[in-house]
């Protein structure tokens, strides 16, 4: 995400957001968690949230009506309420267009159906017409006749040939054929679009179009491209809409939206310490047996992929066996994992070295299970166990140098190397006490030069319990 886009979020006072394909997948229904903690998150920021949708109310499904919007701008924007659900724009189809539109579809042969008010209907049943409608309003009555008594927000066509559909000129200076699905199209009134439907928001509020930020992803997000200071389309899009795109963020499987607003700091991840907490976390198990005792570290192939593979794979194949660990440092950490018993040698599962992978959720506390490495980006077999159980710094100030309030506490209160994060990769943390205990004997062995032991501590073996 580039400074310009960075920058233009600083003047976001409301978000906007598409539904179908944007906020929720509209085949499956799917909604990520994460959708709550985006509105949760721009609220506590004052910032106004809305829906921007070709739905009409009754087809913004619950879930997201929980999210509790401040607006709702429906229909393509030709029916726009508060929270409160008070009217602030109402603008049916003229019934004159209405009646011209249906004797055009009659002379054609195709299909049509009508938005109204409080329901949407269709001319007939049939698989086409519910292959379009259902997924988004469900079953919808056979009323061919309901725009000769009551008001209409806009039409719809369906046909096998939807794409190669044309209104007559004196028709499509009235209204447009906006694509949403492959056998049907919104007919839409000229002049009227999400964009307008959101200009009578602002107008409500005192707000600018580049106060705006809009998530969406196809062609009726187009106007709406047009017309606000910041857009982001989903991973899912279009290729016009991410052409006309601030940003293309992941899809909403993705968590996409989250994402986004994350980078611009309109929204804080929620973060885990799993290090804190072991019960909260599930994965592989690993035991390392030395002749001084059995280790159990939990590790954290959420956080660091590559390195627990690599780590698991070498120690499923044996190649751990016999290694020594060949530094010992008291209050400071034991390290092994070279099978020369140098610190020289050792090679990774992808052959070369491969990168570090730091997480914002682990770090070099008391316990944790590192990789060594000769600088950036140059892991291969080593790895090290902090065992340090103190050090010259209190809470505070850990918390003043940037190290998060729970992580700060755990390295006051039992010890580590804050010295070493961002700089070796945590991807593990001992489970129990009497890790601990030998993790304390093994440090307390003498050691000679290079901080040797005198006596080897061998690893027997690495046995992995996924």
């Amino acid at each position: 995400m580039d400074a310009k886009t960075k920058y233009k979020s600083k003047k976001i006072k409301i978000v906007f957001f598409d539904i179908d394909d944007t906020l929720r997948v509209k085949d499956t229904g799917y909604m990520p968690e994460s959708i709550k903690a985006v509105f949760k998150g721009l609220k506590a920021k004052g910032i106004l949230t809305g829906i921007a949708s070709g739905r009409a109310l009754y087809g913004v499904v619950p879930e997201i009506r929980a999210l509790e919007p401040d607006y709702f701008v429906t229909i393509n924007g030709s029916y726009v309420i508060n929270k409160k659900e008070d009217e602030i724009f109402n603008n049916p189809i003229p019934k004159e267009i209405a009646k011209q539109y249906v004797a055009w579809c009659r002379e054609v042969g195709i299909d049509y159906g009508f938005a109204g008010k409080d329901k949407p209907v269709v001319s007939a049943r049939t698989k086409l017409i519910d292959d379009a409608m259902v997924p988004v309003y469900g079953l919808c009555d056979v009323e061919p006749d309901f725009h000769l008594t009551n008001d209409v927000y806009h039409m719809w066509s369906f046909a096998e040939n939807n794409a190669e559909l044309q209104l007559p000129k004196d028709l499509a200076e009235q209204v447009r054929l906006v694509p949403w699905h492959i056998h049907s199209s919104d007919v839409v009134k000229n002049g009227v679009s999400k964009a307008s439907g959101v200009a009578h928001v602002l107008d409500e509020e005192g707000l600018k179009p580049e106060n705006v930020l809009f998530f969406g992803d196809g062609p009726n997000d187009m106007e709406m491209f047009d017309f606000v200071g910041l857009k982001i389309a989903m991973g899912n899009s279009v290729p016009e809409i991410k052409e006309k795109a601030d940003y293309v963020t992941d899809t909403v499987e993705e968590d996409g939206i989250f994402n986004a607003l994350e980078k611009l700091g309109m929204v804080e991840k929620k973060i885990n310490f799993p290090q804190i907490d072991l019960t909260t976390v599930t994965g592989p198990v690993a035991t390392i047996k030395t002749n001084h005792g059995d280790m159990k570290i939990q590790l954290f192939p959420d956080h660091a992929p590559k390195t627990v593979a690599n780590f698991v794979a070498l120690a499923k194949d044996g190649y751990y066996d016999g290694v020594i660990f060949h530094r010992i440092i008291p209050e400071f950490m034991i390290q092994g994992g070279d099978p020369t018993g140098t610190g020289m040698g050792g090679q990774s599962i992808y052959g070369d070295s491969f990168e570090d992978e730091f997480s914002d959720e682990l770090y070099n506390v008391r316990g944790a299970l590192s990789m060594a490495n000769a600088g950036p980006n140059t892991n291969g077999s080593q790895f090290f166990i902090v065992q340090n159980s103190k050090i010259p710094y209190a809470q505070k100030e850990l918390e003043r140098g940037g190290w998060p309030a729970p992580i700060a506490a755990a390295y006051a209160e039992q010890g580590g190397t804050p010295h070493l994060d961002r700089r070796h990769t945590v991807f593990g943390q001992l489970m129990d006490e009497a890790s601990y205990k030998v993790l304390d004997e093994i440090a307390s062995v003498e050691t000679g030069a290079q901080d040797k032991p005198v006596e080897d501590v061998v690893i027997e073996t690495i046995e992995v319990a996924d």
